[in-house]
């Protein structure tokens, strides 16, 4: 299959799905949890999310990538972080209009955090290079079984105590959000969650985890597979993941085909304080 090139406008479709992935967890988040005031507004083609001040998804995606961005943006994307008690955090494609970062650092933002973005072409035929275990069986969550994949994710993740109460919300938010949630079952039992954001032609894969006593059992290996098909039959021609630098995520991704389209950037504002 051919990889498209990875330009501007490869990114301004990557960069769009997940932005709207993210208004999707918003708007869920919003109805789940009425009294946080989640919400997200669009600003000369920037998407800014708040879900609560400490929250990752509490950023703005798209910065720079659609609309050449002037002062007065800044200004009304910063306020609505700011008067929200939250920090003001961008995540950047180098892509973005080169005026973007001039703004960045005249307004005292500093960078951060580091993520890839790849890539790969989808078919509906898709069959990644590896062994698979075929009793591992995958399917779409129905709509009573919300409880169901929030606790196997939340499972999945079991090592991160500190954040529990984090996930279990994360958890029950993202199956109520726009994105398709996906479980893995081994001898009928849930095993493993991945989902799956569907914008235009690109499909965007997050959720991915599977609980500890059944890690290196296939299931993953065969979500990845279940959900690039599955996005292929739905009109998608490109999927696409994001990972920390140097991740187990990104050689992982790599070793299924994923390119990387490019490093982004997170930046965050110095010097305000926030109510």
């Amino acid at each position: 299959m051919k990889y498209p090139f990875a330009d501007l406008d490869l990114a301004r479709r990557l960069e769009r799905t997940e932005a709207r992935g993210s208004a999707g967890f918003v708007e869920a988040r919003a109805k789940a949890f009425p009294d946080l005031g989640a919400k997200w507004i669009e600003v000369a083609g920037t998407s800014a999310m708040f879900d609560g001040p400490g929250s990752p998804v509490t950023q703005t995606f798209g910065l720079g990538m659609f609309e050449a961005l002037n002062a007065e943006h800044f200004e009304a994307i910063e306020q609505f972080f700011i008067e929200r008690g939250a920090d003001v955090f961008h995540e950047v494609c180098p892509l973005a209009d080169p005026a973007t970062f001039a703004l960045l650092s005249e307004r005292g933002y500093k960078p951060i955090e580091f993520s890839n973005v790849l890539y790969r072409p989808i078919s509906a035929d898709l069959r990644l290079n590896a062994s698979r275990n075929e009793q591992v069986q995958m399917r779409l969550i129905r709509e009573d079984e919300v409880d169901l994949w929030a606790a196997t994710m939340v499972e999945g993740w079991s090592e991160f105590k500190e954040v529990a109460d984090f996930l279990c919300e994360l958890g029950q938010v993202m199956a109520r959000s726009r994105a398709l949630c996906f479980i893995a079952e081994l001898n009928g039992n849930a095993i493993a969650t991945g989902a799956l954001t569907i914008a235009g032609d690109v499909a965007l894969l997050a959720g991915a985890c599977t609980i500890p006593s059944a890690r290196r059992q296939g299931a993953q290996l065969a979500l990845l597979e279940h959900r690039l098909r599955y996005a292929a039959t739905q009109g998608c021609n490109v999927a696409m993941m994001v990972t920390q630098l140097g991740s187990g995520s990104q050689r992982n991704a790599e070793r299924h085909e994923f390119h990387i389209a490019y490093t982004r950037t997170k930046w965050h504002l110095q010097g305000v304080n926030t109510r």
